[in-house]
């Protein structure tokens, strides 16, 4: 049953509003910012849309309605020049209390920018620091993925998603989506319903950059979609760090720019340390709470001269040939082997080095 429209309270008018076709965040908060809720609903609602049923529905599903001014709004955002008018959480808003770094990149992300991502995660979370990030598919939910296998005592998840909270995208995620909901907080001001539009997803980055202290981007094409996140920061006065990658790699042509153009590098977990001024700079930087860890290469010098040749991008069987001198089938019989103890993947004909690292004696 719907609950009575004359016990309903101002946020019902407000999710209402959210969902009226057409209604985007701009023209929500200026008509939030003109008149009450119900007092804009009446002078903008669509009477296609029932107030009590869809407040109803907010109840039924746990997801909390959040209006900018009113007590429960999030303090991160509530300063924020284009914070959302209205804004949906799913978890626990105590998520976003202490540091936060946003961690974005590809979706279409190298394995060395989907381990970066995880470790990062991972790390900044084990030391106090929240990890935000999109739940998209590749480095967003590599660093999400780090961040849940942080363990005990870690700092819960933060993400913010491009539609609405019943709305899992991409679907693939959906176990990811509900693990971060469970262990932290997934926003959006997307009304429940709302669809993965592409023109969320800019606006939504622009979330992203309001809730965080520092921006981490680990992967990205020359147009990829953290131009938009970056964008954002830089508007907001945030710092933007870039992970350095190969030359050669498409995916890091975005970070190696935003490098060469002044953004400080995101080598490790301390390099964001610093840029948050959580430690100083200079060789005495404290390591994190992560484990010493040392790199170890193989004995056979067949594999090692594979893994010399494939660097940290991915290689095809015949570009490896080529570069060591190996025959074809000593190159499979190494490659094989070197997939089988974890040092490289294989996936449609190409190779990729995996970090391998074992503690320092």
């Amino acid at each position: 049953m719907s609950a009575p429209v004359s016990s309903l309270p101002p946020e019902a008018y407000a999710a209402a509003l959210a969902a009226v076709p057409g209604m985007g965040p701009a023209r929500l908060r200026e008509l939030l910012q003109r008149w009450t809720p119900e007092q804009a609903w009446a002078a903008a609602g669509d009477r296609r849309v029932d107030v009590a049923e869809c407040w109803t529905a907010y109840l039924e599903k746990g997801v909390a309605v959040h209006r900018l001014g009113a007590d429960g709004y999030p303090p991160a955002l509530a300063d924020d020049h284009e914070a959302p008018a209205v804004l949906f959480s799913a978890g626990d808003l105590g998520a976003l209390e202490g540091p936060r770094v946003a961690i974005i990149g590809s979706r279409r992300c190298t394995r060395y920018g989907r381990d970066v991502a995880f470790d990062l995660g991972r790390d900044l979370a084990r030391i106090g620091v929240h990890v935000v990030s999109g739940l998209a598919l590749g480095i967003d939910g590599a660093a999400h993925l780090g961040v849940l296998a942080a363990g005990d005592g870690a700092t819960p998840p933060v993400a913010v998603v491009g539609s609405g909270l019943d709305v899992v995208y991409p679907r693939a995620h959906g176990r990811l989506w509900a693990q971060v909901a469970q262990a932290g907080v997934v926003l959006s001001e997307a009304p429940l319903g709302a669809r993965p539009e592409a023109w969320r997803f800019p606006a939504r980055n622009r979330i992203l950059a309001a809730l965080a202290d520092v921006v981490v981007v680990v992967e990205s094409r020359a147009k990829g979609g953290s131009f938009h996140t970056v964008q954002a920061a830089d508007h907001r006065g945030t710092t933007v760090m870039a992970v350095p990658g190969p030359v050669r790699s498409p995916v890091s042509c975005y970070t190696n720019e935003l490098l060469v153009t002044g953004a400080p590098p995101a080598r490790d977990v301390d390099d964001v340390l610093v840029a948050l001024d959580l430690i100083g700079r200079g060789p005495h930087r404290r390591r994190g709470s992560a484990p010493s860890l040392a790199l170890t290469a193989p004995d056979d010098p067949h594999q090692a001269a594979l893994l010399e040749a494939m660097g940290w991008q991915p290689a095809s069987l015949d570009q490896l040939v080529v570069r060591t001198g190996l025959s074809p089938g000593q190159a499979s019989v190494a490659l094989a082997r070197l997939e089988v103890g974890g040092w490289v993947v294989g996936q449609s004909g190409w190779w990729e080095q995996v970090r391998r690292e074992v503690p320092a004696k």
